[in-house]
């Protein structure tokens, strides 16, 4: 083996997904998406020495080379899927090593040694590809059956990769929430400001274009938010209750409680609402 490096490509999804998410979700998007070329992974280098110069053949129509030279690894993962169902047309799985020259064996004049290796770049380039490294034990030949062991060396280096990548996605996204925030108050702070734009520009250090700019961007990402829901907890206005329930209640005088000079008389005939006499000290 030439190498122990994972491809060190350039981090094209949006988002890198949880290594102990399905390995089958990613694989069909490591087979087709469109990814930034990356360097060949330890199977892929050995794959491309091993081929020989004969084995640059004229390829099929079905898997061509793109206008301009450039190899459509599209059609190339497609045929490839398509004549070794096994190994491309489930979740990913580890390569066998010098897989390359085992495809040209089993299906010569399909494709290019140009073609092979660009896709081998890429297939064991994606993050899919990657997580199984990190979850498999063994490599697999083209009709999915296991063939060698796959060592800590290049399991280890995969699932250093994925912790690179994982950083570089949470960076971004890191950077991409500083700038909504900065955008937004930015916006708050023209909304409320007493001062000409040009003197608004002067104080924030920008030109009226990047003004312009910052605040179309900044009021956009604004209606993308969803609209906060108002608090319906508090009562109306006027009927708040205090501690001890309304006013008066509780208290003599109040509200549920007897008017002083409502109880009977000494003599037992009723009170009338008059006060009792008040009795001597």
């Amino acid at each position: 083996m030439s190498s122990s490096t994972p491809p060190q490509g350039e981090v094209t999804s949006p988002e890198i997904p949880d290594p102990k998410a399905p390995v089958a979700e990613t694989t069909d998007a490591a087979l087709t998406a469109p990814q930034a070329d990356a360097e060949p992974s330890p199977e892929a280098g050995d794959a491309a020495a091993e081929a020989s110069p004969s084995d640059a053949s004229a390829p099929s129509s079905s898997a061509k080379p793109a206008e301009g030279g450039r190899v459509d690894v599209q059609a190339v993962a497609a045929k490839l899927k398509e004549l070794f169902p096994a190994l491309f047309g489930g979740g990913a799985k580890p390569l066998k090593l010098r897989v390359q020259a085992d495809i040209q064996q089993r299906a010569p004049g399909q494709f290019t040694k140009a073609q092979l290796s660009a896709f081998l770049r890429r297939y064991t380039g994606g993050t899919g590809y990657l997580i199984a490294l990190t979850r498999a034990k063994t490599r697999f030949d083209l009709d999915g059956q296991p063939a060698g062991e796959l060592s800590d060396e290049h399991r280890n280096a995969a699932q250093e990769e994925l912790t690179r990548r994982r950083g570089i996605t949470e960076a971004r996204r890191a950077e991409e929430d500083r700038g909504r925030q900065e955008r937004a108050q930015l916006l708050r702070d023209f909304s409320r400001t007493t001062l000409t734009p040009a003197n608004f520009c002067a104080l924030k250090g920008l030109t009226q274009e990047q003004l312009d700019t910052q605040l179309k961007l900044a009021r956009e990402e604004e209606a993308q938010q969803p609209p906060r829901q108002e608090r319906n907890d508090r009562p109306p206005r006027g009927q708040e209750h205090r501690r001890g329930g309304p006013r008066g209640e509780g208290r003599p005088g109040g509200p549920g409680q007897a008017t002083r000079g409502d109880g009977p008389r000494r003599d037992g005939r009723p009170n009338e609402g008059r006060k009792p006499p008040r009795q001597p000290r």
